[in-house]
């Protein structure tokens, strides 16, 4: 297999080996980084796997969900999650998605991020990863590809985070209490009610809730909200019906949070990721995620 991106059709029965293959690949191709392009139909749910290679998944177009066993992550549109080498992860389509992943080596660079996170990806990285999946992948590039990769590279540790991760407190009552937040989100809960469903006292709640997610639990609801949202307003839901579903009192007050999230209105902030088509014409190909 000299590439690693063999075209598939959905419903193929070889698909689980296909994904077999081209993990093996990843393992063996040389050079710090390795840029694949995969198109995923709508629903399609990658199984939990993982790569010796840290990972760039970038959402080109659609919205990604990307589950660990410290959380779940959402990945809009011109965004990407940063995936450390290791990590096992699942990963599923909401909507029909054009995915740019980089595999990078660990070390590739000093600076690289340590941890899970979501990114937002420049104008500088969108045309840097497009550029990078046309070049040869595997071995040290030379000239004109050989800095395309190194400024991609480079370009990582500056990608700016943004707030779509969702951990989970590894404490199992109030794992439980977020798993059934997630399925129903509201942002009328409160700390109170939360730390006496789980038997504690609220400060004993509050410092192992921020201890295990690294999270406020003000923090925590707000992005749970979110990661409910966004796939409805991606689908072109109206913002109104989206917010009162969401336990919200008016649609200013969702607005607000979501522009305190991720700094823009939701019209805006959708408008402004530009979902940009793929520089390609869409194909099924063998998934690697």
């Amino acid at each position: 297999m000299p590439h690693g991106r063999e075209i598939f059709r959905a419903g193929n029965a070889d698909l689980g080996e296909l994904h077999q293959s081209r993990w093996q690949w990843l393992e063996e191709v040389a050079g710090p980084a390795v840029a694949l392009p995969t198109e995923y139909p709508d629903g399609y749910h990658v199984p939990q796997h993982r790569h010796s290679r840290s990972q760039l998944l970038h959402a080109l177009v659609g919205v990604v969900l990307v589950t660990t066993r410290h959380g779940r992550w959402m990945v809009p549109p011109d965004h990407a999650m940063w995936i450390p080498a290791g990590i096992e992860h699942s990963v599923e389509m909401l909507g029909d998605v054009s995915m740019r992943s980089v595999y990078v080596m660990p070390g590739a660079i000093p600076g690289l991020p340590d941890g899970l996170r979501v990114v937002g990806i420049t104008e500088l990285m969108h045309s840097l990863i497009v550029e990078s999946e046309k070049l040869p992948q595997g071995g040290e590039l030379e000239g004109r590809g050989g800095l395309i990769m190194n400024l991609l590279l480079h370009e990582i540790p500056t990608l700016p985070e943004r707030p779509l991760g969702l951990p989970f407190p590894s404490d199992p009552r109030l794992a439980a209490l977020c798993r059934r937040f997630v399925a129903a989100p509201s942002p009328h809960a409160t700390i109170d009610e939360w730390a006496d469903a789980a038997g504690m006292s609220r400060r004993s709640f509050t410092r192992a809730f921020q201890r295990q997610t690294g999270l406020s639990l003000s923090t925590w609801r707000q992005q749970a909200c979110l990661f409910a949202a966004l796939p409805r307003l991606a689908d072109g839901e109206p913002i109104t019906r989206v917010a009162l579903d969401l336990g919200y009192d008016s649609v200013p007050a969702f607005i607000t949070m979501f522009k305190r999230m991720l700094g823009s209105s939701p019209r805006g902030y959708m408008r402004g990721e530009g979902v940009r088509r793929p520089s390609v014409p869409a194909r099924l190909e063998g998934p690697v995620a």
